[in-house]
């Protein structure tokens, strides 16, 4: 590997141990109560050393976003080759998306609870980009959807709204199995699978 190949991996790993620790403090602190210089105190580095890296705090808050909402559709992109029975893609994707939060929870915590109003500002790049990609995660569950609509699995209902309410739904159960171990739930894939077969059978036509 010669010098530049190097440095770039260097660069590259560095920027990920900012993030990781960006992302432990801000859950650990809170948004507001986090700065650059306890986060490069963190990982002790400089600040000057964060700033080559990320513009700001917002920036840095945006990037893990992208990053969750990145791997969430590479998983929802395998999915969606096969849209043969669309109500199983559904099924399918709703199962992936409540693991895949239940697997990382500090990333779906920072990405879907964590996420100050105020941080939304279009015009900076980063958060059109987080903006586009949060799109794009949601706009599989809207196609799905859409299809089964289509292809009568589904009675006729208003699309947008469905998929808005089948992600609150999905959302609020990977929400609760995070938060609150404590509890007495029945067991987790049992509690999922009823979840989704009840979203289902409500929709059927």
């Amino acid at each position: 590997m010669g010098s530049k190949e190097r440095r770039g991996r260097e660069k590259k790993e560095l920027r990920q141990v900012i993030l990781d620790a960006a992302r432990e403090l801000f859950l650990k602190q809170g948004y507001e109560n986090v700065s650059m210089r306890k986060i490069a105190n963190q990982i002790e580095y400089s600040p000057t050393t964060i700033y080559l890296h990320f513009k700001d705090k917002v920036d840095l808050l945006h990037c893990l976003c992208h990053e969750t909402l990145s791997q969430l559709v590479k998983a929802f992109a395998a999915l969606s080759q096969d849209m043969k029975d669309p109500v199983n893609c559904l099924r399918k994707g709703l199962r992936v998306y409540i693991e895949f939060g239940l697997k990382y929870p500090d990333h779906y915590k920072v990405t879907f609870i964590l996420h100050p109003d105020h941080v939304d500002q279009p015009g900076q790049e980063i958060y059109e980009q987080t903006a586009a990609i949060s799109e794009e995660a949601f706009g599989f569950l809207r196609l799905i959807v859409a299809e089964c609509v289509r292809r009568k699995k589904f009675r006729k209902v208003d699309v947008e709204t469905t998929s808005q309410a089948i992600w609150s739904a999905a959302h609020g159960v990977t929400s609760l199995l995070i938060a609150h171990h404590e509890f007495p739930w029945v067991e987790k894939n049992k509690l999922i699978d009823h979840l989704i077969e009840m979203l289902i059978k409500g929709l059927k036509a």
